[in-house]
């Protein structure tokens, strides 16, 4: 029993944390997602409501862009010496994310931009075998989140611009876990998370056009705090136990961190600008978790559970070449340093420091429409990493490669 008790707490934390690091997405805008993820200082498209909802109001009319991202993460375990050899991998799934974004000035020459976001900035999953040598600490976790945002943003004159944007943020997150103990068949037991969650934020930002040629922006997207009410925790046990694991309903409160970013971009030649962001994300956010249940027993019960993220700085640098009038190259790269303590090194969040590489092409067929792709792959360091909570550890490496396409109409 006291197994069972022990293990009950991690698997609610782990829940909350795929709301952290290792799904946070960067995929907002194809042409900035092609350049390494940056896009605080040159407003290239109405996806800047995302990057800079300063850039706004510089665009030359109003658009419509939509975009759909295809994730195709994979994860890899091994067991660390003296332990043993064995090893382990994740199923390999795609999660699609799309985001869509309408705006631009209220009329040509105007000093004011209206429009409104829907994106993904967290989302992804992991799904390892039911029977692996972790599946007591997880064996899938499929995790969705939509932001809505809509910005208004003044053009001050014609250096500088501002912007802000409400942000209304909803998700849900479905986890699964074995449980040491058989029925009379020989199943494991499980526990099964699932829940919704919503929250507010702001995204602020400024973006200064120095000349043609030298642009610099800065923004603040606020921490989010998703409220996760209500929440369904399942279990299946054999009917002995189920008196100790009833199922119930929790709630708790999940922080997506604040995130500061400053650009800048340069045109060097005519056809050819460079642009490169600095991100300081406030992980810090993450100090300690809290789980209220509906119904508690001497071995379900509240929890409070000290996490510690530490504060990330990630640096990205991109370029886009216009080689004519109707067709673009865009390559970038990003280094995404991990939040993740030792000690809280999980399958569930199998974190590391990350290199981002990244390319895409935008073609206009016709004048007012714009055809865009992009690619980004990812993989992360080789971890070797424990779980204090649960005592299993080993060595992780996390690859991710993403295809995405995308729309832009100027109307």
């Amino acid at each position: 029993m006291r197994k069972l008790t022990l293990l009950a707490a991690p698997l609610l934390l782990s829940s909350a944390l795929s709301f952290g690091a290792a799904y946070q997405l960067n995929l907002q805008g194809l042409r900035q997602l092609a350049m390494g993820g940056g896009g605080t200082a040159w407003p290239w498209d109405v996806s800047t409501l995302f990057y800079n909802p300063a850039g706004l109001s510089r665009l030359s009319g109003v658009e419509a862009y939509g975009s759909v991202q295809f994730i195709m993460p994979s994860t890899s375990y091994a067991q660390s010496p003296p332990a043993g050899y064995y090893t382990a991998s994740t199923k390999m799934q795609t999660f699609p994310t799309v985001n869509f974004y309408l705006g631009g000035p209220l009329q040509k020459g105007s000093k004011w931009g209206l429009g409104i976001g829907l994106y993904t900035p967290y989302g992804d999953g992991l799904r390892w075998d039911n029977t692996w040598a972790g599946s007591n600490v997880i064996q899938n976790i499929d995790l969705r989140t939509i932001f809505i945002q809509p910005t208004v943003s003044y053009r001050i004159n014609d250096f500088i611009s501002a912007g802000i944007g409400f942000i209304y943020a909803t998700g849900s997150v479905d986890l699964k876990q074995a449980l040491p103990v058989q029925d009379q068949n020989g199943n494991n037991g499980q526990a099964d998370l699932s829940g919704q969650g919503n929250g507010t934020g702001f995204n602020a930002g400024l973006q200064i056009k120095a000349t043609d040629k030298l642009q610099f922006g800065i923004t603040y997207r606020s921490k989010v705090n998703m409220r996760l009410n209500g929440g369904d925790a399942k279990f299946t046990v054999p009917s002995s136990l189920s008196g100790y694991f009833p199922n119930t309903s929790f709630n708790s409160s999940l922080p997506l961190p604040a995130v500061l970013s400053v650009g800048v971009g340069c045109r060097p030649i005519k056809n050819l600008v460079i642009q490169a962001d600095v991100n300081f994300t406030q992980w810090n956010a993450f100090d300690s978790l809290n789980f209220d249940y509906a119904q508690t027993t001497a071995q379900l019960h509240n929890t409070h559970l000290p996490f510690r993220y530490k504060n990330t700085v990630t640096y990205r640098l991109g370029a886009n070449y216009a080689i004519s009038h109707k067709i673009a190259l865009m390559v970038g790269g990003a280094w995404d340093p991990t939040p993740v303590q030792n000690g809280f090194v999980s399958p569930v969040l199998p974190d590391a420091d990350r290199i981002v590489l990244t390319g895409g092409v935008t073609y206009k067929p016709l004048e007012r429409l714009t055809i865009l792709a992009a690619f980004e792959y990812v993989t992360s360091a080789k971890r070797d990493g424990n779980y204090d909570y649960s005592n299993f550890g080993g060595t992780y490496q996390t690859k991710a490669a993403t295809p995405a396409i995308g729309l832009c109409y100027n109307f």
